[in-house]
């Protein structure tokens, strides 16, 4: 074995606290304490180390520890690190919504944003926030998706869930629901269409995804009868996608789809808004559900469920979801790492290959 091949592998991942209130700290705890998580990873935590010794006491664990750092970039690998965003004590209300909660967790991510645009780090999962005690004169915006898209300026993002047999975007997101009529337009539809599809082929390295629209009226829309959204706008944007070899299918209507096997027949699915696509996706991946935002230049993941104040500090908290959030930051950097690499190569002129290689 060479010493490059002996070598671990390390994807050093930030991770916002959240909510210092929730669950948060609890699902953080529980995932690394299982050392396997380690073998390849770095974990680099944006909180409180007197805010994880609260949740360490309150939960009874004493066999797990953090390394204090400095910065993301001091931290040590293979070992839970954590960054503190503040040095003074914090006041924690386990189970109730406060503005101290609300600004230590936008003061996490921020601190944590900072971080990868740095590349101190070089995926985020971010634990849960509460979207109402968040707001502020600093973040302004209905979720992790929207401000994230605004920090690496980019306006054709995706909010994806990522289950066991089940990807599923929505058309539309955080927006009341008399608002989606006018919002959905052919144009946007194509941009999702086309995010999903490069997002697909990119991160999970899917060759020829296939893609499902579901309908936005009942039975999706009846050939008119109970809605003209598909005939007019949504069909044209398949079409549309279509011409651009992109392999899309619909629309469907979301209640025939998701009651028989048929949706595992396509490698992701678009909703037209929030609840149509959360609905069955909560249904079947709840406990180990994955919220991924495609179309960013970064890599985030988060687990698919709230803060869980009911149950906060009581130890009944399920890592499974954040653990598999980790998983899937680490399988999307490898699969564009992988993906990004054969692009590159691809366009490197023979000559400049052989050069390259030491060939003549």
């Amino acid at each position: 074995m060479t010493e490059l091949e002996g070598k671990k592998e390390n994807i050093r991942i930030g991770i916002t606290h959240g909510d210092i209130n929730s669950i948060g700290y609890e699902i953080i705890i529980k995932t690394f304490m299982d050392e396997r998580m380690l073998e390849s990873t770095t974990p680099i935590i944006f909180g409180s180390s007197k805010a994880a010794s609260y949740h360490r006491k309150a939960l009874s664990i004493n066999t797990f520890n953090l390394n204090l750092v400095k910065g993301a970039q001091h931290a040590v690998a293979h070992h839970a690190n954590i960054v503190n965003i503040i040095d003074k004590e914090v006041k924690i209300e386990l189970g109730k919504s406060t503005s101290t909660g609300g600004e230590l967790a936008y003061m996490s991510l921020e601190t944590a944003v900072d971080a990868l645009k740095k590349g101190h780090i070089d995926v985020l999962v971010t634990a849960p926030i509460n979207k109402n005690n968040i707001q502020s004169d600093k973040f302004s915006f209905p979720g992790h998706t929207e401000y994230l898209a605004e920090r690496f300026g980019e306006h054709d993002d995706l909010m994806l869930m990522i289950g066991n047999e089940i990807r599923i975007g929505v058309i539309t997101g955080h927006i009341p629901l008399r608002q989606i009529p006018e919002a959905i337009t052919e144009d946007l539809i194509l941009r999702k269409i086309r995010i999903l599809h490069e997002s697909l082929v990119r991160d999970f390295a899917i060759e020829k995804p296939k893609i499902a629209l579901l309908g936005m009226n009942p039975h999706a829309g009846d050939e008119g009868l109970i809605g003209k959204e598909e005939k007019n706008t949504i069909i044209p944007a398949i079409n549309k996608a279509n011409e651009e070899d992109i392999l899309t299918f619909g629309p469907y209507p979301a209640d025939g789809l998701f009651g028989t096997p048929n949706y595992r027949k396509f490698d992701g699915i678009l909703a037209m808004y929030h609840d149509q696509g959360m609905l069955p996706f909560k249904a079947l991946a709840f406990n180990s559900g994955v919220n991924y935002t495609a179309g960013l230049p970064i890599i985030r993941t988060s687990p698919a469920h709230g803060t869980a104040y009911e149950i906060a500090g009581k130890g009944l908290a399920s890592p499974e979801s954040f653990r598999e959030a980790v998983y899937l930051a680490c399988d999307i950097y490898r699969n564009r790492t992988e993906y990004d690499k054969l692009k590159q190569n691809a366009f490197v002129p023979a000559g400049e290959k052989n050069r390259q290689t030491g060939q003549e």
